[in-house]
């Protein structure tokens, strides 16, 4: 009886021991974090949509897709670089594409098994904010298409890098 009571004691200690566990703050895994309503100001309402709920513009609609431009494409939600239109191409999607990012340092990529199907959904590493998709049907030299939504994006008029 006294072994049974112990073994009692023990295991409610360990189940309060793992809630005050479970209600310990979350360690941020962006580098620029903020709330719903800090995003709300700076961003539109389609931008906030697009990068915080992961949400898509319809095609033809975005400001970047027909852009033959030199630059630049930085991310909307915090200023990373993103994508150069040195490797920009039409895809005739609707969409900018690009066959490969600036820098892989910023640029993000996750298993989206959304409406259905499985993708592979494109994100900015330093903010958490959702870009658009990947897909296996781009260009050479690498065979891939980024297709990114407009709204996500943040193009600068210049030199490529």
């Amino acid at each position: 009886m006294k072994k049974f009571f112990l073994f009692t004691c023990l295991m409610g200690m360990l189940a309060v021991s793992s809630c005050a566990q479970q209600q310990q703050p979350v360690q941020q895994k962006y580098a620029v974090t903020k709330t719903d309503a800090q995003w709300k100001k700076i961003l539109t309402p389609q931008q906030f949509e697009i990068t915080r709920h992961a949400a898509t513009e319809a095609a033809f609609t975005g400001i970047y897709w027909d852009n033959h431009e030199q630059g630049i494409y930085y991310c909307v939600c915090c200023g990373v670089p993103l994508f150069s239109s040195a490797t920009k191409f039409n895809s005739h999607t609707g969409w900018p594409s690009f066959y490969q990012p600036l820098n892989t340092k910023y640029v993000g990529e996750k298993e989206d098994d959304s409406h259905g199907m499985v993708r592979i959904e494109v994100y900015c590493k330093n903010c958490g904010a959702h870009l658009g998709h990947v897909f296996n049907d781009g260009p050479k030299p690498t065979g891939l298409r980024y297709c990114m939504n407009s709204a996500s994006l943040k193009f600068v008029k210049g030199k490529d890098m």
